[in-house]
């Protein structure tokens, strides 16, 4: 909305410059064909540069961010232009025939008056170049406020103001952005996370990402082929959610643009936007945390939602196969969690009460090690019936 109010005062202001000058009596006197002429061309030109800027879509936008900025840029680069301006035109000194006349004698000869008349003439050919010039100043200005303030709010990149030996970087305030990876987004459980409201922070998606994504859609292997289809149906469900702000990144960083694979390149770009990776990809998470960068892995999102399991409680699992080790049995509780019981292999198929001693938690998930507890036992569940 504030853009095209912008856009509206450009074309506004730009029409309104044109006509203050074209109705003066030195352009006045060019003629009505003229005047229209005078009018149009900057009119049009200003139609152009707004369509051209709506089309142009490939620019982020920051609305107000940066609006500040664009017009003092704009009012600089519009000094210097005019005053290269003015530092051509003082190339050509005014020759001293174009001077203004005056009024002739009443006795002036024809000679005197041809001459008079050419020298009118002569002043207002000059007076017409002067307006002209000084419109083509005020268009400038008009035009580079315009192209500073429309660049300003397009784009989400970091601003970065240099200065020899040190540099200025935005801070970032209040939440910071969350990068996706491709992993996180074929697992899927990101977009139950979105659904509940919880994310406030921005969610990005860096093109490469994308490109990944639909690599692996596009890929002979059926396995690949099932898994990039689905990222792409999970990408479509965290566009259409409404608890959740979420965009794809064209930008193009060059700390990014440098880096070899497309890990290398998120870590590159969440450094760049003091943003945080989200991913269940255990070695991008090492990677990540040595380089600096925040990660939050979904595998540890899930585990701390898992209720606690201390040692000496107890607990009723399905011992469903035997273990690795001599007498071990295996099982598992309705979150998939893998218990662990030592002498479990007899009661393989039933229902055992066992007692915790130990929890390893991990990123690739939680085991629970327990053994049989011979002094609690548990009935067998009844199944249902439609007998009431």
């Amino acid at each position: 909305m504030v853009l095209h109010v912008v856009r509206l005062i450009f074309v506004l202001l730009v029409l309104a410059i044109t006509v203050s000058f074209a109705f003066q009596e030195a352009v006045y006197s060019a003629g009505r064909a003229f005047i229209v002429l005078y009018i149009l061309t900057p009119s049009v030109l200003a139609l152009t540069a707004v369509i051209v800027d709506m089309f142009w879509r490939k620019k982020r936008l920051q609305e107000l961010s940066g609006l500040f900025f664009g017009v003092l840029a704009g009012m600089v680069i519009a000094f210097m232009l005019t005053l290269l301006i003015d530092l051509v035109i003082a190339l050509f000194p005014v020759p001293r025939q174009v001077e203004h006349p005056g009024e002739l004698a009443p006795q002036a000869t024809k000679a005197v008056i041809e001459e008079h008349s050419n020298a009118v003439e002569a002043y207002n050919k000059y007076a017409l170049h002067i307006r002209t010039v000084q419109l083509l100043k005020l268009l400038i200005g008009a035009a580079a406020v315009f192209v500073c303030v429309s660049f300003v709010l397009q784009t989400r990149d970091d601003f970065r103001f240099i200065v020899p030996y040190v540099e200025f970087a935005r801070e970032t305030r209040g939440a910071r952005p969350l990068l996706l990876d491709t992993s996180v987004i074929i697992d899927g459980r990101i977009s139950g996370i979105a659904e509940t409201g919880i994310l406030e922070s921005e969610i990005i998606v860096p093109r490469f990402v994308l490109a990944e994504l639909q690599q692996i859609a596009d890929s002979s292997d059926k396995l690949k082929r099932n898994r990039g289809r689905r990222g792409l149906d999970v990408l479509k469900m965290l566009q259409e959610c409404q608890a959740i702000r979420i965009r794809i990144d064209e930008a193009r960083i060059p700390e990014v643009e440098a880096a070899s694979d497309v890990d290398a390149k998120l870590v590159a770009m969440a450094d760049a936007l003091q943003g945080r990776v989200v991913t269940n990809d255990f070695n991008l998470n090492k990677v990540a945390q040595l380089r600096g960068v925040d990660v939050i892995n979904v595998n540890d999102l899930a585990n701390a939602m898992k209720p606690a399991a201390l040692p000496g409680e107890t607990m009723r699992v399905k011992i469903i196969k035997s273990g690795e080790q001599p007498g071990q049995g295996v099982g598992y509780l309705d979150d998939g969690t893998m218990i662990v019981v030592e002498q479990g292999r007899d009661h393989i198929g039933r229902e055992t009460a066992i007692e915790v001693t130990s929890v390893m938690q991990t990123s690739a998930g939680r085991m629970i090690f327990g053994s049989v507890d011979p002094d609690k036992t548990f009935a067998p569940k009844r199944e249902q019936t439609d007998e009431t």
